[in-house]
């Protein structure tokens, strides 16, 4: 026993020691600033220069009634190109499958296909009387008991007590409506927001967006609503808290029959809030958002003048100061077009949400320009019902209630096996082509600049500190590793999702490599390895380790995977202006998923590289669809991409060149 404890002592030396000695090896680093701020910093400059003509357009616009109708019409215009296609109308098969009846009003349990086979729940709130009444679509914000939780269902009942017809739905991914569930409706991923954010990671690479899915599911809400023989169709109206009002926003913009509207802790992306809190969650994210200058009032604006109400929380997450501005922006607008009175905020000295006072103003609002009745409203006690009454379906979620349930998950799997079987094989300069335009590659306008800076030698191996500096990207990290006793035969530029400390730390690889008489550049492209994210500005719940990143460049247009073969380009544009390394072959290795993705587009760029090395064979852009849930698939995501190509041509395109190992 006694020896035994000794060879257990000994062994933990031995680890101790070996991780002492891995802890004084030189750093890898090569930049000499907080290099995890660095993308981060870069695309928060290029927010600003993509927003900077839009404070000149707004106040040229305000200065008139055309200009403003222009400016509105024009943002209006923008709008519905990022916001991607809309399905086609087709019968809603609209059912009530039940009603609950209370003192003054009923509440109907209604369902219908938005698409076919495609099912959406929600409440209809009706009071009881003979006349036609106004009709108002209630979104909820993300709340999973969605239509059934309290602060809504009391909404509701307000406006149905003081004459209002209320459809309340279940926005996708909420209440009865999870799409990502196992055979028995049970959700496969940790509630809305993430499903949101993942289902529209699928619907961006089909050219889609899951804001669009929403508006279209209300829309048909809409539809129904005009089909109920208690409402008037001239007097409708819509409301909404949270993510609710990023949809009742997006959905006013551009639904001419909506007269009266009211948005309650008010979420879009913009310049202010980007930068601010960072990213939201996929039904509000919309790529190409910020190339098209769409800020935060633009929404509003594009509704203007019809008659808003802002209600607001002091202490709200949702920063306080960007609602005051959104009313500023707005305001000028409405008075430009003679209809100041219609745009109003009520303010609260609470936090997030539609709480009693801002449910009495809302209600109060819609008072005023329905029924020309400027009282003001007081709350009594509401009666609330539970989820299970309210439910819709006969299992709690339509996954389970129909048979022939499309989830958008399956709709986007049969739409990518529809396009790819009509996809025409292309040749090496068509699908060159299109790389180019789908990422947007710019011509490479004179050579990087190098900043060479100190060595390391580490495991025996000598490394050159290199910044390679070029006019459309941030500084690229280089390390570089040759003998220098001989003209190198290659060069093999290696980059990994986990960066290049990994890399630098195999050297039994380098040395093999050297051995080859090739030389070895370790790069860290942009957002991997020391310009890697900090964690604390990812929530997990987005299911992707560099989310802000991610959808900050798409916010700009600029995804990330071009981001990075911009920098692979660099490279090679940095290597070919080396004396050293001016006609040697170039070739990559990739490891990781994103960096193999990375790695097959700038090889069918650009003729040098004449081999691709990838230790993991990455997924298709098809594959990805297939695992909705998967996490980091937004990290690989081009917009549009599969109406185009998959990874399949690309690798046929580049047949030999590509070594799967």
């Amino acid at each position: 026993m006694k020896l035994r404890g000794q060879a257990v002592v000994l062994a933990l030396l031995a680890v101790l020691v070996c991780h002492w000695a891995h802890a004084q090896q030189p750093s890898t680093n090569v930049l000499d600033w907080k290099a995890s701020a660095t993308l981060s910093t870069y695309l928060l400059q290029q927010l600003h220069t993509q927003y900077t003509p839009r404070t000149t357009q707004l106040s040229q616009a305000a200065q008139s009634a055309a200009g403003a109708v222009a400016y509105r019409d024009s943002v209006r215009a923008r709008f519905r190109r990022v916001l991607g296609p809309l399905p086609d109308r087709t019968p809603l098969h609209a059912q009530v499958t039940g009603q609950l009846v209370r003192a003054g009003f009923r509440i109907e349990k209604v369902i219908y296909e938005s698409t076919p086979h495609h099912h959406v729940t929600a409440n209809l709130y009706v009071p009881s009387g003979a006349e036609k009444k106004p009709g108002v679509l209630l979104f909820c914000g993300h709340e999973a008991e969605s239509k059934a939780t309290v602060s809504y269902q009391k909404t509701a009942v307000l406006f149905a007590q003081h004459g209002f017809v209320v459809l309340v739905i279940d926005p996708v991914s909420q209440g009865e409506r999870m799409q990502l569930t196992d055979a028995t409706g049970k959700a496969l991923t940790r509630g809305g927001t993430t499903e949101h954010t993942l289902l529209n990671a699928s619907a961006a690479l089909l050219g889609r967006t899951l804001p669009a899915e929403q508006l279209w599911d209300n829309a048909r809400g809409l539809d129904y609503l005009l089909t109920r023989p208690e409402v008037d169709t001239t007097r409708l109206g819509c409301l909404g808290n949270s993510g609710g009002a990023t949809q009742t926003a997006y959905f006013m913009a551009l639904e001419p029959r909506m007269k009266v509207a009211a948005l309650c802790s008010y979420v879009a992306s913009g310049e202010r809030n980007l930068e601010l809190t960072g990213p939201a969650d996929g039904c509000v994210q919309l790529p190409g958002a910020g190339r098209a200058g769409l800020d935060l009032a633009d929404w509003p604006i594009m509704f203007a003048p019809r008659p808003l109400l802002m209600l607001a929380g002091r202490y709200d997450f949702v920063d306080y100061t960007q609602i005051q501005a959104t009313m500023v922006e707005t305001g000028r607008i409405y008075k430009a077009m003679g209809k100041p009175e219609q745009l109003d905020e009520f303010s609260y000295d609470d936090g997030h949400g539609i709480s009693q006072p801002k449910r009495e103003a809302a209600v109060a609002w819609f008072r005023r320009w329905f029924y020309a009745d400027a009282r003001p409203i007081s709350e009594g006690s509401l009666p609330v019902s539970t989820v299970q009454e309210l439910q819709c379906t006969t299992t709690g979620q339509v996954a389970t209630s129909f048979p022939d349930e499309e989830s958008l998950a399956a709709r986007y799997q049969d739409e990518a096996r529809q396009v790819a079987a009509a996809r025409s094989v292309l040749s090496v300069p068509e699908i060159s082509k299109l790389i180019n335009r789908q990422l947007a590659i710019p011509p490479l306008v004179g050579m990087p600049l190098v900043e060479r800076r100190d060595t390391v030698r580490r495991d025996g191996l000598l490394f050159q500190k290199l910044i390679l500096r070029c006019a459309y990207g941030p500084p690229v990290p280089v390390l570089l590793c040759s003998t220098g006793k001989a003209r190198p035969k290659r060069v093999v530029v290696c980059f990994s999702d986990r960066g290049k400390a990994m890399l630098a730390d195999s050297a039994a690889r380098l040395r093999a490599l050297l051995a080859s008489r090739a030389a070895v550049l370790l790069v860290d492209l942009r957002g991997q390895g020391e310009t890697t994210d900090p964690s604390a500005f990812n929530d997990p719940k987005y299911y992707n380790r560099e989310y802000r990143l991610v959808m900050l460049g798409l916010h700009l247009d600029e995804p990330l995977p071009a981001q990075r073969v911009k920098d692979v380009l660099t490279v090679v544009g940095f290597l070919g202006a080396e004396p050293a390394f001016k006609a040697t072959p170039v070739e990559l290795w990739a490891e990781g998923q994103a960096s193999a993705l990375v790695a097959l587009h700038a090889a069918a760029l650009q003729p040098r590289i004449t081999r691709v090395h990838l230790p993991e064979r990455p997924r298709s852009y098809e594959q990805l669809l297939m695992q909705p849930a998967a996490k980091d698939t937004y990290s690989n995501v081009l917009p549009g991409i599969l109406q185009h190509y998959d990874l399949a041509d690309l690798l046929r395109v580049l047949g030999s060149r590509v070594e799967l190992l």
